[in-house]
């Protein structure tokens, strides 16, 4: 496995950079799992995809985050540079402006209907700016945008493995609504994985959005998924209630949102009882979910 430690990020900027060379690096203290990020100096972070198939975004984000920016409206990543491979890394990397903020997964949020609803509106604008020449959905983000068929077998799959342990009738039916729920709209921008790692919280309130790595023009029911990953009750509700989607896209974010939990927790070891719970309550959502709104 490739070592991506600060040794090696003081390398490569040493080389491509050197009017940086003097900075500190310092990992950050929440990382992710697709990309190894570094502290460099006060104001910058450098980015580093974790595995070919994450390389594929370095592209993307420096071309159309500065064309998504300025039509948001909330803060977004803003790219300083690109990195090319070196140093024993094999792939191009990325220069950031810091973003000041803690990840909402570990942040008080004063308001969390408030927070839904900036998030809601946040997202709306994001799906409302010209998707022309967007890149469409493909292996660079997974295939996120476009049509649940693609889990459809990894999908099924770990209904079988989860029998008994989940209400697999009732996940099922929830898929199956999923897929019958087919998109039929112009493609629009969606960011692909609105999580609580991916939003950043500053005096209690939503601050930013980061990590645009699985974005893409497309179908936009996969930026759901936080309505039963990090929302619940009335925040749920106050994040379906700002954004103007109909019942069959909320069905395929049911889809999207479950396809992951289900995966997850049909792989967990049953050691690890707190992803073990954390899929379970997804699931469990979900499924509910379902049957109130069908």
């Amino acid at each position: 496995m490739l070592n991506i430690d600060a040794s090696l990020v003081g390398r490569l900027i040493a080389a491509q950079f050197p009017e940086w060379a003097d900075l500190p690096i310092r990992p950050v203290e929440f990382d992710g799992w697709d990309n190894r990020t570094f502290h460099l100096g006060r104001h910058m972070t450098v980015r580093l995809p974790s595995a070919a198939p994450y390389a594929l975004q370095v592209e993307k984000e420096q071309r159309w985050l500065p064309i998504l920016a300025p039509r948001l409206p909330l803060p977004i990543p803003v790219p300083l540079a690109v990195g090319r491979a070196g140093e024993g890394y094999p792939w191009p990397w990325s220069v950031y402006e810091w973003r000041e903020g803690e990840i909402a997964t570990h942040a008080p949020v004063a308001d969390l209907s408030a927070f839904a609803a900036t998030l809601a509106r946040f997202l709306v604008a994001l799906e409302e700016i010209d998707a022309t020449d967007g890149p469409a959905p493909g292996q660079h983000n997974f295939f996120r945008g476009g049509p649940l068929t693609v889990y459809d077998a990894e999908t099924r799959r770990a209904l079988v493995a989860l029998e008994g342990r989940i209400d697999t009738d009732a996940a099922r039916a929830v898929w199956e609504a999923a897929l019958a729920a087919t998109w039929h709209g112009a493609p629009v921008w969606f960011h692909g994985d609105v999580s609580s790692g991916n939003l950043l919280v500053e005096n209690g309130r939503l601050s930013a959005v980061i990590d645009f790595g699985t974005s893409g023009v497309g179908d936009p029911s996969c930026d759901l998924s936080v309505a039963w990953t990090f929302f619940h009750g009335e925040s749920r509700e106050a994040f379906r209630a700002a954004l103007p989607l109909d019942k069959a896209t909320w069905a395929r974010g049911r889809g999207w949102t479950l396809w992951k939990a289900l995966i997850v927790l049909a792989e967990l070891p049953g050691t690890d009882r707190l992803e073990v719970e954390k899929s379970r309550r997804v699931i469990e959502a979900v499924l509910a979910d379902h049957e109130r709104h069908g």
